[in-house]
């Protein structure tokens, strides 16, 4: 970042009439966090950074090494369309540092930055999709509830979708800032929706998930309404999930494509699946991080449970969505909306890096729907399935070398503890549905 850049920054801020500026960034859950500064701080903030305290960050620093600063990210600049124009606010995704300048190893952005760099050493380029799904329920009395707000199913439209001004709400402000929207509608489930926007390298990809999510939640409380991305909010309908399309691209050419193979998918699109595959029980401690993520883990509502890959089944953990050509992508179905989009993106990638350097070979793909196979068939045909918990997905992860080298030790040590203190939690806690069964019955 050169001075005459931060000059057209500083410019363009003034043009643009900002009264504040947040200063955004995520913990390794992925929750979005800010600092709020007035204009006057812009350029101390946009040479020198600005100090805070990472103490109370979830998995960021003890408190006797709690200094952190804050260094925008200038590509990253937004206006927040839903400010009014008398008190106009910006944005910067911001990247963590030391007070000596190094990068913050406990930052999920620096991860993923460090994770794509060695791609590029290996002259690739990452790029990912996400299709993102969430709930949009009443607030009762001012408090977040799970009462359906329309009773819509799959790609219904008003009077059956009654959230569809809502939906267009957020879309409208997520193209003000800078959205490429492709595609909006109702999901399988009431109250489900989905809103999918144009795939870009991983690191700008995981900055529009994190706003996404942040747009989403605001917009939403404005009309009303709760939006949630937790993974399965309501027993016996669809959770939200979070399909990853992913590819490669080298010298400009998409990596994944080869019109004269098989399936037309190149030997590193093969390579790239069976790292995935290999890697994917503790890919999914990341991708799917919650209790609640296991609850939509399970056969029968769409989500993909048995570690398969198809060119096209929607069974299957991994497919390869129609068309080939410099379209060509692997779909990975696991991953929710509650995830860190950063790690989640490093740790695929790590994985597919893997397999492409040790010459992976995937299994054979299946084309059969995997959930009506027997367990007897599944075994035959090598079938293995995701961890059921978080406890299991999270041993995974703790005994993945590779993934864990990924992430580095802070991260890793800092997701162990969340999940131990989760799962011990949600172990010792006597939930409603154990009162309603045991209470009278003994």
């Amino acid at each position: 970042m050169t001075m005459t850049d931060v000059s057209k920054m500083l410019e363009k801020i003034e043009a643009d009439n900002v009264k504040f500026i947040r200063l955004q960034f995520s913990d390794i859950e992925g929750q979005i966090k800010n600092v709020a500064i007035p204009v006057s701080q812009a350029e101390k903030a946009l040479t020198d950074g600005i100090g805070f305290d990472g103490s109370s960050i979830e998995g960021f620093a003890r408190i006797e090494e709690s200094d952190m600063v804050l260094k925008p990210d200038m590509g990253t600049y937004s206006l927040l369309p839903w400010r009014p124009d008398n008190a106009k606010v910006a944005r910067f995704i911001c990247d963590v540092h030391k007070p000596d300048g190094t990068p913050f190893e406990g930052d999920p952005r620096y991860i993923l930055k460090k994770t794509l760099a060695r791609a590029a050493e290996m002259g690739y380029v990452f790029n990912t999709g996400p299709e993102m799904e969430f709930f949009l329920f009443k607030m009762i009395n001012g408090e977040p509830s799970v009462q359906f707000q329309d009773y819509g199913g799959y790609f219904d439209l008003a009077p059956t979708d009654l959230a569809e001004d809502v939906r267009r709400d957020i879309i409208i402000n997520l193209m003000d800032m800078g959205f490429d929207i492709e595609a909006s509608h109702h999901e399988v489930a009431e109250s489900q929706h989905e809103i999918d926007f144009k795939y870009a390298d991983a690191l700008k990809t995981a900055d529009n998930v994190v706003t996404f999510r942040f747009v989403t939640k605001t917009i939403a409380l404005m009309n009303g309404l709760h939006a949630t991305f937790m993974a399965k909010p309501v027993y016996g309908i669809n959770g939200s999930g979070m399909h990853i399309n992913c590819s490669l691209f080298k010298d400009g050419k998409n990596a994944f494509y080869d019109s004269e193979a098989p399936l037309q998918l190149s030997k590193t699109s093969m390579q790239f699946i069976a790292g995935v595959l290999s890697h994917v029980k503790g890919i999914t401690r990341i991708a799917n991080p919650t209790i609640n993520s296991y609850k939509r883990l399970v056969p029968g509502y769409e989500a993909p449970v048995y570690v398969a890959w198809s060119a096209s089944n929607r069974t299957a953990l991994i497919r390869v969505p129609a068309p080939r050509g410099n379209s060509t992508r692997i779909e990975l179905r696991s991953p929710d909306p509650t995830c860190n989009p950063y790690l989640t993106f490093a740790a695929i990638l790590a994985a597919g890096l893997d397999g492409i350097e040790k010459d992976m070979e995937p299994p054979a793909g299946s084309n059969r729907n995997i959930f009506e196979m027997s367990e007897d068939q599944r075994m035959k045909e090598h079938i293995d399935t995701l961890p059921g918990d978080l406890f299991a997905s999270n041993k995974s992860l703790v005994d993945d070398d590779i993934i864990c080298k990924a992430l580095g030790g802070h991260i890793v040590d800092g997701l162990n503890t969340i999940a131990r203190i989760e799962w011990d939690s949600f172990r010792t806690n006597v939930h409603p549905w154990e009162v309603e069964r045991y209470l009278t019955k003994y």
